[in-house]
């Protein structure tokens, strides 16, 4: 073999190593290469992992190669060639089983007298693994010299050590980009703290601190706007995982499909689109936990596929058959009773238990007394520093308002009141005040939780009730509400759409007033 000739055959690999390419691909151009090189019927390319060795890629060997694991102490051959520092060529009549016999692609004999050689790979002076070649002719190699595998085994290296390399600096940037998301998420919610001295918000506290020391996994309840990703922070802040990052994804927010791969990651080609390998959130928050919000609206499908992964701890990205082992802490939230969802069949049972291992339950804000007027000044400070204003403040009609109020929206539903009434209070100042003062009339609340739909078009008027004013009130609901089943013939989403309401908070609303 001529300098040339090798220049020719290196040349390729050479250029590749600059290369963003996919791990498969950049694999299979060295295989490609080395037998462009050295003429030969199989060639495979093989990781050593602990006391295995893992095939990564192969050319001339059945696919099913690709899937087995061969345990190097049973395997001489593999043996021979892991212990020598470099290339070794086994006589043809070598009485060493061949681990390839039966596994050439198109021969169904065995391979009986062939020719066989291969070399180990060194990275950072440690055996990483070994490239083999097998020719039918036992005499293929013969002109072969082994300083020409060599050569080539040292450029492989140098390709897996690049490939490898890549890898990392591509897991970190994402693992990076990620992180910088999350800063950027809590940056814009600075000292974002569970604040609260109810009762209810002391037994929460108390509940997040005893169960996040553990590995449980929690799945938080609760009403639309009440902060349960808060909560999930929360807990995530107060476990071992604490410096491992926290990734969370809205299952409602995507389409099936598209939580698949959000969820598990994809490879290229998986699906039209898909350009590139990507990790999914499981192997992001590796080592961290992984928040779940609005885990009701996953499908039985995803349920099951996740079931596998929270009981295997193994996952596999859309399109790949390869396995990844995660270890991941999970937190699941939803506003939905996943119970009656498993009686009603909508929701998969095992699934339910799965991740009800510790049900947390974040307490309605009218629950939780004064609380709301801690929250309260919270984002009327934020809104302050927004609006650079020296004051921003409740007057105490404000404040009676606040606390009379039912909250159907919650926590999120305060947070926009203050922010909106703030911006309209300004507005109607004819100049820019020191102190900005909020009053009643400034929030303009509506008396009742659902009344404001009485105002719609659409809403039949309903006559009051005689009777004390928490009666009247609780019968006008029942009425309003019972008005706008019948014109929606039953439909609760349409029907929360009219009245304003989501439809799990006017579910709730319908079971306490004895209507469900």
């Amino acid at each position: 073999m001529t300098a040339k000739s090798l220049l020719t055959a290196l040349l390729p690999l050479v250029s590749d190593l600059s290369r963003e390419l996919p791990e498969g691909e950049r694999y299979r151009r060295l295989l490609e290469a080395m037998r462009a090189l050295l003429p030969c019927d199989a060639a495979a390319l093989l990781r050593l992992d602990g006391e295995w060795l893992v095939p990564l890629a192969v050319d001339g060997l059945s696919t099913d190669t690709l899937g087995r694991r061969f345990k190097v102490s049973e395997h001489p051959r593999f043996e021979a060639l892991l212990s020598s520092p470099g290339p070794t060529r086994f006589a043809a009549d070598s009485d060493l089983p061949d681990p390839y016999d039966g596994l050439i692609d198109g021969l169904d004999d065995h391979l009986e007298v062939h020719d066989c050689m291969g070399c180990p790979l060194f990275i950072d002076e440690r055996p990483w693994g070994l490239v083999t070649l097998d020719a039918l002719d036992p005499e293929r190699f013969e002109p072969i010299e082994l300083d020409a595998l060599q050569a080539f085994a040292s450029l492989a290296a140098a390709t897996v050590n690049a490939a490898e390399r890549i890898e990392r600096l591509a897991n970190r940037a994402e693992d990076e980009h990620q992180r910088a998301e999350v800063y950027r998420q809590a940056s814009g919610q600075q000292n974002r703290e569970m604040i609260g001295q109810s009762k209810a918000h002391k037994r929460l506290v108390e509940e997040i601190n005893l169960v996040g020391g553990s590995d449980l996994t929690v799945l938080i309840t609760g009403e639309t706007g009440v902060g349960k990703e808060l909560v999930a922070q929360a807990i995530h802040a107060a476990s071992p995982r604490a410096d491992k990052p926290i990734i969370s994804l809205n299952c409602a927010a995507l389409p099936d499909t598209l939580v698949e791969s959000e969820l598990f990651g994809h490879v290229r080609g998986a699906f039209t689109g898909a350009m590139n390998d990507r990790r999914g959130k499981f192997e992001l928050a590796n080592g961290g936990t992984l928040f779940l919000d609005e885990v009701g609206e996953l499908s039985l499908t995803v349920q099951a596929k996740l079931l596998r992964v929270l009981q295997s701890g193994q996952l596999q990205r859309l399109g790949s058959d390869k396995e990844h082992q995660v270890d991941v802490r999970l937190i699941a939230a939803t506003n939905r009773d996943l119970a009656e969802e498993v009686r009603s069949g909508r929701y998969r049972a095992d699934f339910y238990h799965r991740l009800s291992v510790y049900p947390l339950l974040v307490p309605a804000l009218r629950d939780r007394g004064r609380d709301v007027l801690l929250l309260s000044g919270y984002f009327l400070e934020q809104n302050r520093s927004r609006m650079g204003l020296n004051s921003l403040r409740l007057n105490s009609d404000a404040q009676a308002a606040l606390l009379a109020y039912d909250w159907p929206g919650n926590v999120r539903e305060l947070e926009h009141l203050i922010g909106r009434s703030a911006l309209k209070a300004l507005g109607n100042c004819k100049e820019r005040p020191k102190i900005l003062s909020l009053s009643a009339a400034d929030l303009d609340l509506p008396s009742g939780s659902i009344e404001v739909a009485a105002e719609q078009p659409s809403a039949a008027p309903v006559p009051l009730v005689a009777g004390d004013l928490r009666e009247a009130t609780e019968n006008y609901q029942r009425q309003l509400i019972s008005a706008c089943l019948e014109r929606h013939h039953d439909n609760w989403a349409s029907a929360a759409r009219e009245l304003g309401l989501d439809r799990a908070n006017l579910g709730r609303m319908a079971k306490r007033l004895g209507m469900k």
